[in-house]
């Protein structure tokens, strides 16, 4: 089961390698991995997407609040989380296909950020099963490279982490 995981951290040098340690230690695949300041630049949020049980994230959210680091663990349902990626795809391009990458790129609410003879990158900022979809629809043309971000979450509501 995919659990999304949000944590506040102190921002210091070394804190993401313990954190990910912890993981890997109990063989845990980070499948997306987010880490960036908050609005406090002391403090900075980890979002990571983790294959796991829940028995198991127990022990791990438990061990998490031990370190002297981090601040807040929770764990967020999709049903509670507002949360996109951004992802950046350089696809071939011909005469006759760029009319309709760029339709493509219309319809996902996405955006042709660079453009030359040959390629096009398209930027999508959407929620991960979407970009999911941007890939499966851009493929056909000939992806040339990728990179994404991984997701960035936050919970919905009035409540705070």
């Amino acid at each position: 089961m995919k659990q999304v995981i949000s944590v506040l951290v102190e921002n210091q040098y070394g804190v993401l390698n313990k954190i990910t340690g912890l993981f890997s230690r109990r063989g845990f695949n980070i499948e997306t991995l987010s880490v960036g300041e908050t609005d406090d630049k002391s403090v900075s949020r980890i979002t990571m997407i983790v294959d796991s049980g829940n028995s198991v994230m127990e022990q791990v959210e438990k061990q998490l609040n031990k370190m002297v680091q981090v601040i807040k663990v929770r764990r967020l349902d999709q049903g509670e989380l507002v949360g996109k990626e951004l992802a950046l795809f350089k696809v071939g391009i011909t005469s006759k296909t760029r009319g309709e990458i760029k339709d493509l790129v219309e319809i996902m609410g996405a955006r042709i950020a660079d453009i030359s003879a040959s390629t096009v990158t398209v930027e999508i900022s959407a929620a991960p099963e979407q970009v999911d979809l941007m890939l499966d629809m851009l493929r056909p043309y000939g992806i040339k490279e990728m990179a994404r971000t991984g997701m960035a979450a936050l919970q919905k509501g009035s409540k705070a982490l």
